[in-house]
């Protein structure tokens, strides 16, 4: 008995066991392109590939809004390849390659239409419905409904990643070029840069803007103080590569939770930079695909972790402490 009990836990350690979802609720049937969760799980943005944007609120098991990105018979729904939610989920915003819509949660209706100048990247909003868009040609756009337009350019080549204080006043950029930046949203002035080793692949500040997190393809990833610009850690990646499709402080900023586009959700001491524990979506009976991508990540009141990927799975993990 203790023979075959050992050769279980050996297998396990092999194949790679992990503790399953608490709770799994399929937010669409559809392809999905991008989906967001709201700071404390309860609301989710999601762009699937025929059946629009959709608004849930998690809580309720509701469909709230049905929305139509495209301001054209030209511009589709399902060009929308981004999706961001503010903090304090009264605003949200979805891009497509070549326009960005914000929508007021309240209303259920869309506050504001632009097109971009240039093809775009990614895309986060603030409380205030200040909003980042990063763009192809290595610039990026701060905006809001009736506010000026400032844009930022301190980057040589596009924009992979970005990322907004709560308050709207912090912008954190990083570029295929290497670069990330610390800027004012408001004003375009930097505050700090740090330089990596190769293209960004995700950049994330908390909702204070006092530490950024940085990543780039190759397996770097960092946490930086802000105020002084001081490497607080270096998050112990024990791979050649691995790259982050998510990202988002946690817990009064002691830890810091990420997703990959390998099905995997890490969370991390953000003082040290060591992995506490490892989980891993799961993919849909019918899914073709070996793989998942989490899309976003957060933790409600209860500080249980929920993330949502592109199979269409909202899973609840529970507290990961």
């Amino acid at each position: 008995m203790v023979r075959i009990i050992m050769l279980i836990f050996c297998i396990c350690l092999l194949i790679g066991c992990h503790p399953s979802a608490t709770h799994v609720f399929s937010v669409t049937d559809d392809a999905s392109y991008s989906a967001s969760l709201s700071e404390n799980g309860q609301y989710a943005l999601v762009s699937t590939a025929s059946n629009g944007i959709l608004w849930w609120d998690l809580k309720a098991n509701q469909l709230k809004y049905h929305w139509q990105h495209g301001n054209s018979a030209s511009e589709s729904d399902n060009s929308v390849f981004d999706t961001a939610i503010s903090a304090n989920a009264h605003y949200a915003a979805t891009l497509s390659n070549s326009s960005l819509v914000i929508w007021n949660i309240q209303s259920g209706k869309s506050i504001g239409w632009w097109s971009l100048p240039a093809s775009a990247q990614s895309v986060a909003i603030a409380n205030n419905a200040q909003t980042l868009v990063g763009l192809i040609d290595g610039s990026v756009m701060s905006l809001a409904p009736e506010k000026n337009l400032i844009k930022f350019l301190g980057h040589n080549e596009r924009v992979s990643s970005v990322s907004i204080s709560a308050d709207g006043q912090r912008a954190l950029t990083g570029s295929n070029d290497g670069s990330v930046i610390l800027w004012q949203a408001q004003t375009g002035q930097p505050i700090q840069q740090w330089q990596l080793e190769s293209r960004l692949s995700k950049v994330q500040l908390n909702q204070r803007g006092s530490l950024s997190f940085v990543s780039d393809i190759k397996g770097h990833a960092y946490i930086y103080h802000n105020d002084t610009g001081a490497q607080q850690s270096q998050l112990a990646i024990n791979r050649r590569q691995m790259t982050f499709s998510s990202a988002r402080f946690i817990h009064q900023d002691k830890q810091l939770i990420t997703g990959s586009p390998s099905k995997e959700i890490i969370l991390w001491d953000t003082k040290t930079g060591k992995k506490q524990t490892t989980r891993q979506i799961q993919l849909t009976k019918n899914s073709q695909n070996r793989g998942a991508v989490v899309y976003s990540i957060a933790s409600d009141e209860n500080q249980n972790i929920i993330s949502i990927s592109n199979q269409g799975l909202v899973e609840t993990w529970g507290n990961l402490k």
